[in-house]
């Protein structure tokens, strides 16, 4: 198996110096990072309803297309791109009071288990027969299957996969997410289902949490409540499918993996973090201001490294990975949709 790189998102100017880039200070990458993250996050205030993420990963894209980004950027950059997300999705877990997942009943448990699952087998199979190769079907089926961007960066370091995967997963995540803000609210609105319904088949179906409470508010009422629970619950998911990767890839490994080697890990600490922060909101009353900072933390540093992942995706790279991660994109929108609706559907 090809080793992994210790890092995340746009390293190739890297590359060509492996023996300096522990001499190159990291905080000027970081501070651009966090700078651009803070400028999503005002343009989220100006606009309501806006992903400060969405903000982050276009601003990235903009950039990496407008300029060149200095050599003393890059170590920064890519420290964003992994550990600062990492140290995000362990703040997410402050969003997840497990008792409030668990009030949803086990019927509305199920759909959500039934989802992840359908979502990632299905994609994944689609994208063997379409000629993909493991990991790049696995970084979409994760990003559009539980909880987009976050999903495909806290995944990817469990499956052999090229950098440029990363990066085309993300930006599918971003144009069929963001489609999806309208067409799930306009394609309800035909329909004369309760608005509880109508939230959960949103929550079920929509990819990002941002996304989820955008098209959330479209429909309106008590949609969005319901919708962001079970787009929670689809998130709680993320750490049983990374340990669950992780044991495959260990499986899958083998004697391949040389003397000496890292070995892709079983249980990565922020999984661990993750669910210690969701059962410390579940079995502590923390007060509101503390779970509103760390609300406002998770958001500034996920944004931050979604504008270093926002960094690698081109143009180009997308036009060279051809039209077939498009079609598994669609794909997994639709069976995902589909699994959703109906199973709500059924249980409502």
């Amino acid at each position: 198996m090809r080793p992994q790189p210790d890092i995340a998102g746009p390293t190739t100017v890297l590359d060509d110096a492996p023996h300096t880039q522990h001499k190159a200070p990291l905080w000027p990458g970081l501070l651009a990072c966090l700078a651009a993250a803070l400028v999503a996050l005002g343009i989220q205030q100006l606009v309501p309803g806006l992903s400060a993420l969405l903000v982050a990963i276009l601003l990235g894209v903009a950039v990496a297309h407008a300029v060149a980004l200095p050599r003393s950027l890059q170590p920064g950059i890519a420290v964003s791109g992994k550990r600062l997300l990492r140290l995000g999705i362990v703040l997410l877990g402050f969003q997840l009071a497990l008792d409030d997942i668990l009030a949803l009943g086990w019927g509305t448990i199920a759909v959500v288990v039934a989802v992840v699952s359908a979502g990632l087998v299905g994609t994944v199979l689609v994208g063997r027969r379409l000629g993909l190769t493991h990991g790049q079907s696995v970084l979409i089926a994760a990003g559009f299957s539980i909880c987009g961007a976050a999903a495909v960066a806290a995944v990817e370091g469990s499956v052999e996969r090229e950098d440029e995967d990363v990066a085309t997963a993300i930006a599918l995540v971003v144009v069929f997410g963001t489609l999806m803000i309208g067409v799930v609210p306009a394609v309800l609105a035909l329909t004369g289902l309760p608005l509880e319904v109508k939230g959960m088949i949103a929550g079920g179906s929509i990819h990002e949490v941002a996304q989820v409470v955008a098209a959330g508010g479209i429909i309106g009422g008590g949609a969005l409540a319901t919708a962001v629970l079970v787009k929670l619950a689809r998130v709680l998911m993320l750490a049983p499918v990374v340990t669950v990767l992780g044991l495959l890839e260990r499986r899958h490994a083998g004697e391949a993996v040389p003397a000496g080697a890292k070995r892709p890990p079983l249980v990565p600490l922020f999984v661990v973090g993750f669910l210690a922060a969701a059962l410390l909101r579940t079995v502590v009353p923390l007060p509101d201001l503390v779970l509103d900072a760390a609300h406002l933390l998770q958001v500034l540093l996920l944004s931050a490294a979604m504008f270093a992942l926002g960094l690698g995706v081109h143009v180009s790279m997308l036009k060279a990975a051809g039209a077939r991660p498009f079609v598994l994109g669609a794909f997994a929108t639709v069976l995902v949709s589909a699994v959703a609706t109906t199973g709500f559907l059924l249980v409502a």
